[in-house]
């Protein structure tokens, strides 16, 4: 059985498996074991023997803080899998740190992005349309030797490089991934900063009546993905 290993960003394990999403199904039905590690509290990097696919999951931390103690070991890791010819997929936070792995960059993004918004893709095979779901403050650059595929007036959006893929939108993101999120603002004692900007009743309702829609177009994604 193929190995997929899936790298959460959360202390809580409980909280990072949740916000793996409808990602971890989509790769069990697809045969692959989804194993789910992080770095941030598992003292340890995990191995690569053995893993096909690599999946880097978001994160409320920037990946151009070097201040953090685990981004080191992580970013070292995800440029092994690449030297590996692994493939990887990074998701937002993941989607960035794959970027500077590979030689691009990360900055605050001028305009940040959060609901449900149409990407334009030059691929809709492997990038649709959506509307997808997109939370982040961030934005990456296009690393060097990738090609960009998708993006907004704010942002870009995904890209491919060889056989990695990186998307700055939570195709992951179902009614129980944006409950651990809150459930993580709450923990982090960020919750009245974020309902400051953010309409949370609102988008909790959108994400609830996409969520079948959602799960759709996640499976497609990884789909695409696994073909690369």
């Amino acid at each position: 059985m193929p190995h997929a290993l899936v790298v959460f960003h959360e202390r809580d394990h409980g909280l990072g498996v949740r916000n793996i999403g409808s990602i971890a199904p989509a790769l069990r039905e697809r045969g692959y074991e989804v194993e789910a590690v992080t770095f941030e509290s598992d003292g340890s990097t995990p191995s690569l023997d053995g893993v096909d696919v690599v999946v880097l999951m978001g994160s409320p931390d920037a990946a151009y803080d070097d201040t953090l103690p685990w981004l080191a070991a992580e970013i070292e890791f995800v440029e092994q899998a690449v030297a590996h010819e692994i493939p990887t997929l990074g998701v937002c936070f993941g989607g960035q740190l794959l970027a500077r792995a590979l030689g691009g960059s990360v900055r605050r993004a001028d305009q940040e992005e959060i609901g449900f918004v149409t990407v334009e893709s030059d691929d809709p095979a492997l990038i649709a349309p959506g509307p997808w779901m997109q939370f982040h403050y961030d934005t990456f650059t296009i690393p060097p030797g990738a090609t960009s595929i998708a993006r907004t007036a704010a942002a870009e959006q995904a890209f491919v490089h060889g056989r990695h893929l990186g998307i700055q939108f939570h195709p992951e993101i179902d009614a129980d991934v944006f409950e651990s999120w809150a459930q993580g603002w709450e923990r982090r004692g960020e919750r009245e900063q974020v309902e400051a900007e953010v309409d949370v009743p609102a988008l909790t309702a959108d994400v609830a009546a996409r969520e079948a829609q959602s799960r759709i177009a996640c499976g497609q994604l990884v789909d695409a993905f696994l073909k690369l």
